[in-house]
């Protein structure tokens, strides 16, 4: 009631009396209480203040008069909107920013509207989501990195304020309806599980229908992070062609025939994010053949990036002097020094690559041909931003066969990668990701990559916005500098709608991007920018843009070295200069020629820091993976299950990394034996797994698909009840209270016994354990197993449980650390940086 009256009293205070109507006139259709009236609102408060009841009301319905309430919609002639990114894309990589990888669908926007060539991401991915829809930069939303690397702090906290409302929320409550399809990376990844709360899910951000994956990636084959709205779906089982990204563009074209069957003039905002081209890089067999013997890549990285720059150059793209930056040789080997075998192995790294980059852009062109189908391309505003940050550095120097191994500090040598992965690489049997020069590569005529804020390479994405209605310069070309925090305002100009000042009693923040829109007009193909100052920081590196010059923090730490001691001072930064009007690619660094535009420059740096929620700069980088969260576990060290429960997040799950642990079951073996899955955490690519398998008892953990480590009881279980025990004891310090990002006592050994109704029955030692995070777009279960399984040669999913499960208990003890292993920690820091 409370928060209802202060609603009320924003209304007034805002808009005055009801029917006030700043910005733009009231659009009536129908005559008022009529069934089929509609109205436009203000805008400025949302949702719109109830109407009120202008009808009349006696004892009987024969001497009253009813009284509709308006439908409301959208300012007459709005466009519909298709809002379209892709992943990790680096801005040479597509067609049409002068890559050798076919994207004709990106093509045929460009060619029908314009091509946007000096367009700025973060360079990571929530972050640059969640400032595209909100409008708001990444640190004012509380995105400073990812939502798995959150800390407690308001510019990294993963949680985007109800001050801050998303497009979704602004399009549907001004009668859009709204729909969200793909990779969602900004719900907290302590959030997630199916119990909520749901008001960071899509369809708690505006969107009324959301079908896609939670979290940062997931399997193309086998998505076991994929949900319906607010339920988890699992339509890979039992259809072994199933690929999300063909799945994904017949959901989206599917509901936007239902919107129009239904609803004809109704207008569609979709917002379609798939997950290519981020890991694991899964095309469909035919697409790797297809990219294969087109041969593009035979010639190696090196020559790739020529070929790249000659096609810029062609397309317009940069400018006729923009200079190529130098390869560098100090960080990756040049082509001419690699081997038989890493060329071989690089190449198709590549070919797959680039078959899923080929594959994502044709599933993309279906879903703009289906608008086009339903007769509605004219008035559809279509933009399509082609990444999210640059290329990925992380598949490491050599490419990964799985990501998760890459996240745990494991390299996977490439006479490996021949051996048992080359005829596999793409399948469901790999969760791939190339080396890192390829990403170079595919950043030029850049600087450096994905994670890197400082250098274009990692923030500069190609874009192209068709709008057949209004956009008539077409194929035009425009060099204005923008940032993906101008797309919401550029939205709301096209629409019509105003940014609201109040949304469900909460006053709204300012947006802080600007529109767009006045780059439409081929008058304006040359106008100055109206963006003029824009802060990136990522990870303790930044630079700061302003009418032209751009300083950025000299790179320290390479994008692919995600382990070891971080900065502790980021905030010191070594500055480079570059005056942008002369030097497109941050080729020369002035900043000795022009020491006061420097320290202009960074007084400009500290300034949007402050404003923006940009500190404490952290620079660290793996360490953050561990960090405690508020998640639904936080503070618990035992925890119960008493009937299967599927679906529950890496991000909701109760970690047993780094601990000593005691898993028990409590269980009942059917007549004839049992079999099937007690309780297990990942799958294929990294987890564990407690299970029955023909009867005997099975703890296994799988280490990141490169070996798995087995404790099985001899004896087949009698039927009736049993009680199962594996025990860890983790030889560790763990992460306790940890000196400055040290990750000294993390991954070490311990030993594992299993025990059938309180007798040991195997006893190993683990050597090794996995230190930082298991396979994080597979689920906790209990019961069966959802997604992939831990091990391919014993069961195959679901692999229910045949018996009954009573009660299921996971203890976890966490190693303190003492003022002892502190100092010890730290001194070994201090050792490690000595001889470095």
């Amino acid at each position: 009631m409370r928060r209802w009256c202060l609603y009320v009293l924003l209304s007034v205070l805002f808009l005055g009396f009801a029917g006030a109507n700043p910005g733009r006139a009231q659009q009536i259709t129908g005559t008022p209480g009529s069934p089929s009236a509609t109205t436009t609102i203000p805008g400025e408060v949302l949702p719109a203040w109830p109407e009120k009841f202008h009808g009349s009301i006696e004892r009987n319905a024969m001497q009253s008069t009813p009284y509709w309430p308006p439908r409301i919609v959208p300012p007459e002639g709005v466009p519909n909107i298709l809002l379209i990114m892709t992943d990790d894309v680096g801005f040479g990589a597509p067609s049409t920013f002068g890559g050798v990888v076919p994207t004709p669908a990106l093509d045929r926007i460009a060619r029908d509207g314009l091509r946007y060539t000096n367009f700025h991401s973060t360079s990571l991915c929530s972050p640059t989501r969640a400032a595209l829809i909100t409008g708001r930069n990444h640190h004012s939303v509380g995105f400073g990195v990812i939502a798995e690397q959150a800390t407690g702090y308001p510019g990294y906290d993963s949680i985007i304020t109800k001050d801050k409302a998303t497009i979704g929320t602004i399009l549907r409550d001004n009668g859009y309806r709204t729909s969200w399809f793909g990779k969602n990376h900004n719900t907290p990844s302590f959030q997630a599980s199916p119990i909520g709360p749901f008001d960071q899910w899509p369809v708690g951000m505006g969107f009324e229908y959301f079908y896609g994956f939670m979290g940062g990636d997931t399997n193309q084959w086998q998505p076991d992070n994929l949900a319906r709205n607010t339920t988890y779906i699992y339509p890979f089982q039992g259809n072994p062609s199933y690929n999300l990204t063909t799945a994904m563009a017949d959901e989206a074209i599917s509901y936007m025939n239902r919107v129009n069957t239904l609803t004809p003039d109704q207008p569609f905002f979709v917002y379609y994010v798939p997950g290519g081209t981020h890991a694991p890089h899964h095309p469909t067999p035919e697409w790797i053949k297809k990219i294969s013997d087109m041969h593009l890549f035979d010639e190696g990285w090196n020559k790739l990036r020529e070929t790249i720059f000659a096609n810029q150059k062609k397309l317009g793209v940069i400018p006729q002097d923009a200079k190529l930056t130098p390869w560098p040789d100090d960080l990756l080997k040049t082509w001419d020094e690699l081997t038989a075998d890493e060329k071989k192995m690089f190449i198709r790294q590549v070919d797959v690559y680039a078959a899923y980059l080929a594959y994502t852009d044709h599933e993309i062109g279906r879903v703009i041909q289906a608008v086009e189908d339903m007769g509605k391309l004219d008035n559809t505003l279509i933009i399509y931003i082609s990444g999210d940050n640059g290329g990925s550095a992380e598949g490491t120097l050599v490419g990964t066969p799985n990501e998760v191994a890459m996240f745990n500090g494991i390299e996977v040598p490439v006479e490996v990668q021949l051996k048992d992965f080359y005829d596999v690489w793409g399948s469901d049997e790999t969760y791939n990701h190339m080396a890192v020069a390829w990403s170079w590569a595919f950043d030029t005529p850049f600087l450096w990559t994905k994670q890197i804020a400082s250098h274009f390479g990692g923030i500069r994405q190609g874009v192209a916005i068709s709008w057949p209605k209004v956009i008539k310069d077409k194929g035009g070309i425009r060099n204005q500098f923008h940032h993906v925090i101008d797309i919401v305002p550029t939205i709301l100009e096209a629409t019509g709608i105003a940014a609201p000042k109040v949304v469900e009693g909460v006053p709204q923040s300012p947006i802080e991007g600007v529109s767009m829109a006045y780059t439409f007009d081929a008058a304006n193909a040359e106008a100055p920018s109206t963006h003029r100052t824009q802060y990136f920081e990522m990870f303790g590196n930044y630079a700061i843009y302003h009418d032209g010059w751009i300083a950025s923090d000299k790179v320290t730490r390479p994008a692919w070295v995600t382990f070891g001691p971080a900065n502790p001072d980021p905030a010191k930064a070594d500055w480079e200069l570059y005056d942008l009007s002369k030097d497109w690619t941050q080729a020369d660094n002035v900043a000795d020629q022009y020491p006061e535009k420097v320290k202009e420059m960074e007084a400009i740096f500290w300034q949007e820091a402050a404003k923006y929620q940009v500190m404490p700069l952290d620079a660290s980088i793996a360490s953050r993976l561990i960090t405690p969260r508020p998640s639904i576990t936080a503070g618990r060290s035992e925890f119960v299950w008493t009937a299967p429960l599927t679906g529950t997040p890496n991000g909701d799950a109760p970690s047993v990394l780094n601990a000593s642990y005691t898993f028990k079951a409590e269980i009942e073996v059917p007549e004839g034996g049992g079999d099937g899955m007690l309780i297990t955490q990942g799958g294929r690519f990294a987890g564990y797994g407690f299970y029955i398998l023909k009867g005997k008892p099975v703890f296994l953990w799988n280490m990141v698909d490169l070996e798995r480590i087995r404790w099985e009881g001899e004896d087949v279980l009698s039927a009736g009840k049993h009680v199962l025990e594996f025990e860890f004891n983790y030889d560790g310090l763990g992460i306790g209270t940890l000196a400055y990002n040290s990750l000294s006592g993390i991954g070490r050994s311990g030993t594992g016994v299993l025990k059938v109704d309180g007798k040991a029955v195997a006893t190993r030692k683990m050597e090794k354990t996995l230190p930082l995070i298991l396979a994080w777009d597979e689920n906790l279960d209990v019961g069966s197993d959802t997604g992939t399984p831990v091990d391919d040669a014993d069961y195959q999913v679901p692999f229910a449980f045949t018996g009954k499960i009573d009660r299921i208990t996971l203890t976890i003890d966490r190693p303190k650390l003492s003022a002892e292993d502190i100092a010890k920690l730290e001194a070994a820091q201090r050792n490690n940086k000595t001889s470095e």
